[in-house]
């Protein structure tokens, strides 16, 4: 191995740009060696520890020298944006989801509509400015011009009009269920996160057992080969473990291949390349919340608490107050309105004064006020009434058979989740015991290949066996902290706090296990 290259030393005595020495009658100027140690660099032996010398002039003030060395710290730390848990890919994630913004954005949509049909209640003011110049010519008479301006104020209130009370109503009931729509969104999100983290987690440790199985198969395929050549194994045992061998390698490239999928995935979601994941320990063993102990308690915390089926819940009651205001169509509106103005006229009137000979002038100001009350009873309207109110109560039905169809859902799905979480314990024990298991077995067959008990087949058997049992096992594990979530999520209980319990178990780092993969995005 080549050493790193180490970084030579900056002496107080600098030279000029030749490198030449400045001699004694030019003005030396000497600089301060910093070394950032945040950020490792390639060295030609192909370590990365070794530090960058950061030159920096001695003339330059305290203040200075102490902002551009965390200007360079900050600029040379590695991958200062990137996640390394559970917690703050959820965070990328949470800043640039589409499907979380969409909810947003619906719930702000909503919340003006409520603001709008509540509007229509309120008082109706309007201002009005006009002005007016008129032209007549009277044969004998001569030509008159007319000037006017005018001034008003209008205004309404509604004093009863159903079908604005319910309108209101039914918007207020869409925009509570936006808020429950934001929040099963929001819980949404981290489950999918978490589906997408996992599966990454799932990935690097099906490559690490893919790479390990590749290793161990190339090691029977050179020892299979070797005894070959002294006469001890025929040329079966080396076509099988070749074979084996062969397979590993493919194994190996397809579970690279998918693992750089499932990091792809988890970019889509965050929106920028995450690495240095977190990664469950050997030691982990699942376990239940107690909470969670009885499963008809749980379906009806769900059906109670589960924000997409609360959202459901208020969409049928928004549905019945449009019922209400279709059938409004038959009642009375009751309004006030009232208004007031000024007309400023100057100029010729507009009669002739017979006995001058002339247009009379009608220079001066009009006050008008009126206050009054208006009552509208709907007579006929061509069956439109009619055919309003039985659109609304199709639309009702809807809602309702949809809130019902979720219910049973919800029901269905949370004993099921209930019931792989309790089975997922017993399931990761038991994957685990079957890699125990299958290690032993793989261990035995390779030393009674030794002694001549046992063919290369029987140990490229189990050494596929022990593969398939590391897969299976790292499969279960994070597919019991998935289910936990899901659960979590099914009952309405999912919170940021479920994350950072799940978060805590991840304490290894999970690229740690593979064996030199090179990048893997």
């Amino acid at each position: 191995m080549v050493a790193p290259e180490r970084p030579a030393v900056c002496r107080a005595r600098s030279r000029t740009g030749d490198g030449s020495d400045p001699g004694p009658g030019r003005r030396q100027r000497t600089a301060h060696r910093i070394v950032v140690r945040n950020r490792p660099r390639l060295s030609p032996g192909g370590r990365t520890d070794a530090p960058i010398p950061v030159l920096i002039p001695k003339e330059a003030s305290p203040m200075i020298r102490r902002s551009l060395v965390l200007a360079l710290a900050a600029a040379l730390s590695p991958m200062a944006a990137n996640a390394t848990d559970l917690l703050q890919v959820y965070e990328m994630a949470r800043n640039g989801d589409p499907q979380l913004a969409v909810a947003e954005s619906t719930r702000l949509v909503n919340r003006e509509a409520q603001v709008q049909a509540r509007a229509a209640l309120l008082p109706q003011l309007d201002g009005s400015a006009g002005y007016t110049q008129s032209h007549r010519e009277l044969e004998g008479v001569g030509r008159s011009t007319t000037k006017q301006r005018q001034y008003a104020i209008q205004g309404s209130q509604t004093i009863f009009n159903w079908a604005q009370f319910s309108n209101l109503r039914a918007q207020r009931e869409v925009a509570r269920a936006a808020d429950f729509t934001l929040a099963s969104a929001n819980n949404d999100l981290m489950t999918r996160t978490s589906a997408a983290y996992f599966q990454v987690l799932v990935g690097i440790e099906s490559l690490a057992a893919a790479e390990t199985n590749e290793a161990a198969a190339k090691k029977q395929f050179d020892y299979a080969d070797k005894r070959l050549e002294v006469g001890l194994a025929p040329i079966t045992d080396v076509h099988e473990a070749r074979a084996q061998y062969d397979q590993a390698r493919a194994d190996t490239i397809n579970a690279r291949n998918t693992l750089k999928d499932y990091y792809q995935a988890l970019t889509e979601l965050t929106g920028q390349p995450v690495v240095g994941l977190r990664a469950l320990p050997d030691a982990f063993r699942p376990e239940v919340p107690a909470a969670y102990s009885n499963v008809d308690q749980l379906v009806a915390t769900a059906i109670a608490d589960n924000p997409a089926l609360r959202a459901q819940q208020l969409q049928v009651s928004a549905a019945e107050a449009q019922v209400s205001a279709a059938r409004a169509g038959h009642l009375p509106t009751l309004n006030l309105s009232g208004s007031m103005g000024r007309t400023n006229s100057w100029g010729g009137g507009s009669g002739v004064d017979t006995a001058a000979g002339n247009f009379m002038t009608n220079n001066g100001n009009i006050d008008t006020n009126s206050i009054g009350v208006t009552l509208s009873i709907p007579i006929f309207s061509g069956g439109a009434t009619q055919s309003a109110v039985r659109q609304a109560l199709s639309q009702r039905d809807i809602q309702q058979d949809t809130y019902e169809q979720q219910k049973r859902a919800l029901d269905r799905n949370t004993r099921n989740a209930y019931q792989t979480v309790v089975a997922g314990i017993s399931e990761v024990e038991a994957r685990r015991l079957a890699v125990v298991s299958a290690q032993a077995a793989y261990d035995a067959s390779q030393v009674g290949l030794e002694v001549g008990t046992r063919t290369v087949l029987d140990v490229v058997q189990n050494q596929r066996t022990l593969f398939q049992a590391q897969l299976n096992y790292a499969q279960s594990r994070y597919t019991f902290l998935q289910n936990r979530l899901l659960l979590g999520q099914a009952i309405g209980k999912l919170d940021i706090t479920d994350l950072q319990d799940v978060n805590r178990l991840l304490s290894q780092d999970a690229e740690s296990k593979l064996q030199g993969s090179g990048s893997l995005q």
